[in-house]
């Protein structure tokens, strides 16, 4: 009786090992998977000179904003003060690049916060904005458009509904109206924008999970038993990674352009330097009237080198997924 015992639990712990081993391998399988399609994709896209040029610009900024303490002058919003008649009074200096104070590389502002410093640190917010709005803008997309494409019927419509429901409202008015609703604060900005922004990628994804669902090995996989997440995560998200990338790409430069925007107007983190809140206090001082080119251009020139660069960076893998544009 006990060898019978000990017969039928040695039979369970080979079962048991037999699917763990299967399902380790399933995961293998899968990563194997996925990383010979990110090194395809990789591999397609520093084929473009462009495409090359723009991942430099955005490592460059990408290392500024690492280096940020080392490489400024001045903590950003530490106001340099001269004295005048025994009174502090706030500095407002030229840059030293037209012959200024050699301390300050571009000069203070009217408050007297060193302006290359707060260029310098405002790469921080732009890249956090950004990047923090691309990776949940592509990730939320791309699930609800494979959760729609693969289920249809109720689930799709469900889902279709809030996507047409928020193509409804238009981005920076309505992440004005948020963030003044929310308070102006940075984080508030990226959830604004990710709360819209999904929208147009999870149509896309959608649209390209009805046709995939379709397909014979769809269909094969599910003859074969395989669960709906197997096949979400293992025969469609591949094949709809060159779209989440490229919308993830120019949701970069659509989160740096709307933070900007609404910096611009008065409702960005006074706690935080971004490059909109430099074109906001440039402004508000008249910058432009007195000719102070130099608080004004280099950020602007900052925001315009990397939105350009993610949309060059999207138009490289909108040729992986239309080789027609190649």
């Amino acid at each position: 009786m006990a060898q019978e015992e000990r017969t039928t639990q040695s039979i369970f712990t080979d079962v048991e090992d037999r699917t763990s081993s299967e399902e380790i391998n399933k995961w293998e399988r899968t990563t194997r998977l996925w990383r010979e399609t990110l090194r395809e994709h990789w591999g397609l896209l520093t084929d473009e000179l462009s495409v090359k040029l723009s991942m430099l610009v955005v490592a460059l900024f990408v290392l500024v904003a690492i280096f940020a303490p080392w490489i400024a002058t001045n903590p950003p919003l530490q106001r340099q003060y001269q004295t005048e008649d025994g009174i502090l009074i706030a500095k407002w200096v030229e840059p030293s690049i037209l012959g200024g104070n050699s301390e300050y590389i571009l000069g203070t502002t009217a408050q007297g916060f060193d302006i290359f410093s707060q260029l310098v640190y405002g790469t921080r917010a732009a890249l956090l904005v950004g990047l923090i709005a691309a990776v949940f803008t592509a990730g939320i997309g791309t699930m609800v458009g494979l959760v729609a494409g693969y289920y249809g019927g109720t689930v799709d419509d469900a889902l279709m509904r809030i996507v047409d429901f928020l193509y409804g409202m238009p981005l920076l008015p309505t992440v004005i109206i948020l963030v003044a609703l929310l308070g102006p604060s940075l984080w508030n900005i990226i959830l604004a924008v990710i709360i819209l922004q999904w929208r147009a990628t999870a149509r896309v994804i959608r649209s390209q999970a009805l046709s995939l669902r379709e397909r014979p090995f769809v269909k094969a996989a599910q003859v074969a038993g395989a669960s709906d997440w197997h096949i979400i995560s293992r025969h469609l998200a591949p094949n709809v990674l060159p779209l989440s990338f490229l919308y993830g790409s120019f949701a970069i430069a659509w989160a740096i352009l709307t933070e900007a925007g609404v910096s611009f107007i008065g409702l960005g983190d006074p706690n935080t330097v971004s490059w909109g809140t430099m074109l906001q206090a440039s402004r508000a001082y008249s910058a432009l009237q007195f000719g102070a080119w130099w608080w004004f251009v280099p950020p602007g020139v900052c925001i315009g080198l990397l939105v350009i660069s993610g949309f060059l960076i999207g138009r490289g893998y909108e040729e992986i997924t239309n080789p027609k544009l190649q």
